[in-house]
């Protein structure tokens, strides 16, 4: 299973109910969403583009031909997981039933191969024409999921069908076609990631192969699931996550100091990253020559899990990783787990380069209780949501 992206396109059409996916666009923020939204220009005059920026902290295309170069539409729909076109009018529904694609919004959805949400919203008169039930039904034999409006009453005085239907209808429908969970809502999660480097002189450092993948797939996982996401990383070139506060540290001390100033407050921390275990205890702002290079000494860094763990709080949930060789490595990360007051911990053995910097891992999932599960060779983002799971339900059970 791959898990689904963060993606979501939001059209907006010209009907008065435009101002109600304001608050659909929060909520699915909410759900751990990324929203652009696409305004039709006669919903400009309902909800204008400033609106829409605030609120999706994007840029609001409108036109299909500004960046014609960059070919927007098709750009927009391959990196969408999921379309909604809210309020949908009947004009548009007509469009889109007989494909025609003559601005930014329609022409993106003829260009979707993701899931298709529509949500119509107009008097009961317009709903219920037969132009506008046979685009439905044509919508419908294409596959696309038409929500219908809800009965109430409309502008003015009237009532019937043809309602905005509420917002969390249409969430739970946009969950259920992504199979998708928002159950780290609320949550607060605090991660550590990549590898931390101590400098020897100018130029030289003891550091590791940790290149900060996992890490970052959990980062991004957590969002997705509604959390929200602290990640303190080391020395990493991945790029930023949307909506996650990312802190970037050289070296263990300064990684050190930035968890102890965060755990509290805390839901869930987990401690992915590869912490150097040792510094020299004398850095040299200059360069040494190799002639003079002859020996380090060095000093033992912060052993950071272990002191979070001493701390740890009766509701909070803590993840330790564990990378071996050898012999006896799956031993030793039991009694990392039991010592260091692990209520989880993932091992895998890095035996001959593996594991790190690559997309792909394998190993162990350990519990405080004494379970003991084995992974078999998945993605890394796959990992997050598994380790992710795990982590959710027990503190359902808190």
């Amino acid at each position: 299973m791959v898990p689904p992206g963060r993606e979501i396109i939001l059209g907006v059409c010209g009907g008065i109910s435009a101002y109600k996916s304001a608050d659909l666009l929060r909520r699915l923020q909410d759900e751990g969403f990324l929203v652009t939204v696409i305004p039709t220009q006669a919903s400009l005059n309902f909800v204008g583009v400033a609106t829409w920026e605030a609120l999706s902290g994007r840029e609001v295309p409108t036109n299909l031909w500004n960046n014609i170069f960059s070919v927007p539409h098709i750009q927009l729909a391959k990196r969408a997981s999921l379309m909604v076109i809210a309020p949908a009018t009947a004009d548009f529904l007509g469009k889109m039933a007989h494909g025609l694609a003559d601005d930014l919004l329609s022409s993106t959805y003829s260009a979707m191969n993701a899931p298709v949400i529509v949500v119509p919203a107009m008097h009961p008169e317009m709903w219920h024409a037969p132009a506008t039930v046979e685009s439905v039904r044509l919508l419908r034999s294409f596959g696309v999921i038409v929500i219908e409006p809800e009965f109430g009453r409309m502008t003015g005085n009237d009532i019937g069908q043809g309602r905005y239907p509420e917002t969390s209808v249409i969430v739970q429908k946009v969950n259920e076609v992504l199979d998708h969970k928002a159950d780290l809502k609320g949550r607060r999660v605090l991660i550590s990631a990549g590898g931390t480097r101590e400098p020897i002189d100018a130029v030289r450092y003891i550091g590791n192969h940790s290149s900060g993948k996992q890490g970052h797939a959990l980062a991004m996982a957590a969002a997705f699931r509604g959390a929200e996401v602290e990640l303190v990383i080391a020395n990493s070139e991945l790029p930023s996550i949307e909506g996650v506060v990312t802190i970037p540290v050289k070296t263990a001390v300064a990684m050190y100091e930035e968890m102890t100033s965060r755990v509290g407050s805390a839901d869930i921390v987990i401690m992915s990253a590869a912490v150097a275990d040792v510094r020299p205890s004398h850095q040299e702002f200059g360069k040494v020559s190799k002639e003079k290079l002859t020996s380090i000494e060095v000093v033992r860094n912060p052993d950071i899990i272990a002191e979070l763990g001493e701390k740890k709080g009766e509701n909070q949930l803590f993840i330790g990783f564990a990378a071996e060789t050898g012999e006896g490595g799956l031993e030793r990360a039991h009694a990392k787990l039991r010592s260091k007051n692990l209520d989880l911990l993932y091992f895998n053995d890095v035996s001959g380069g593996a594991i790190f910097n690559q997309e792909e891992t394998e190993g162990y999932l350990l519990d405080s209780a004494g379970t003991e599960i084995r992974i078999p060779r998945i993605s890394k983002e796959l990992l997050a949501h598994q380790l992710l799971d795990v982590a959710a339900s027990k503190l359902g059970r808190s």
